[in-house]
């Protein structure tokens, strides 16, 4: 099994850091086993960590109630009941991981901010610490042990705290960093698929016009039906035996034609007399 890089490293880490956060150090162990492209079965996760099905389920579902990890499920045809496939969501991981240490540096911050301005008091043997209002209050003896109380030296805790502070900081950087490589990762694979869809589109729309066309050179491809002409009433030229010979003689198949031919009047001579 190849060794996880540097920043993929540093990636596991935050998720990691935003699972025990969340749902408790037992998170932690079930983050690599979740950090995969396809989903998990739930079943090899909780045989995987030597834990119940029932253990499983309960830190995933902590996990899902903030969109850190995602499911699907499927349906056991045989016994009828759904089986739950996990992996955990790198990006929303990490807003969920920015989100925490923007409250803690807020935390921080404030907590400084006390410290320059305002005088604690503390009771050495029981370590209780109470601020000027709360130690006047109670005349600034103890409550426990009656003991007197002191003013408490400021500048180590600052100093503590300013370091923790960059610590944080430090990170947040780092985590807006994976923030804007995951973000890119996730806008290349939408690329993708927007281009697979597009592509599949231009596939069904292919096959339509195909089947279109096919279907029209079809139908030019059919004879037409005759259609039944008028004989016109033109004479067609026959042949006809007269007296052994053939000759050819113009005969009209129209009745009208027939009645219409006019016949040349040949006048009667007069017979004259003998002289």
């Amino acid at each position: 099994m190849p060794k996880p890089k540097k920043n993929e490293k540093m990636l596991l880490k935050f998720m990691q850091n935003v699972a025990v956060n969340i749902a408790g150090k037992q998170a932690e162990d079930m983050v690599p086993l979740l950090n995969n492209q396809k989903h998990v079965n739930e079943f090899i996760i909780a045989k995987k960590l030597d834990i119940t099905v029932n253990q499983v389920r309960n830190i995933l579902y902590k996990l899902s109630d903030f969109g850190v990890v995602s499911f699907i499920r499927k349906k056991d045809k045989r016994k009828g009941w759904y089986t739950y496939f996990w992996r955990i969501e790198p990006l929303k991981s990490l807003e969920v991981l920015k989100e925490l240490f923007e409250v803690k540096i807020a935390q921080v911050n404030n907590q400084i901010s006390q410290r320059e301005k305002d005088v604690f008091y503390i009771c050495e043997r029981c370590n209780i610490e109470m601020n000027e209002e709360n130690s006047l209050l109670n005349d600034f003896t103890c409550p426990e042990c009656g003991g007197i109380f002191i003013i408490r030296d400021n500048s180590k805790l600052l100093k503590e705290m300013k370091k923790n502070l960059s610590k944080y900081e430090e990170e947040m950087v780092m985590i807006n960093e994976e923030i804007s490589k995951e973000a890119d990762i996730k806008e290349v694979a939408k690329q993708k698929e927007r281009k697979k869809e597009d592509s599949l589109k231009k596939a069904v729309r292919a096959k339509a016009q195909k089947a279109r066309k096919e279907a029209r050179d079809k139908l030019k491809g059919k004879k037409p039906e005759k259609k039944s002409v008028k004989k016109s009433g033109k004479a067609k030229k026959v042949k006809k035996l007269v007296g052994g010979k053939s000759r050819k003689v113009a005969k009209n198949k129209s009745s009208k034609s027939k009645k219409s031919q006019k016949v040349k009047y040949k006048p009667k001579t007069k017979k004259g007399k003998k002289t």
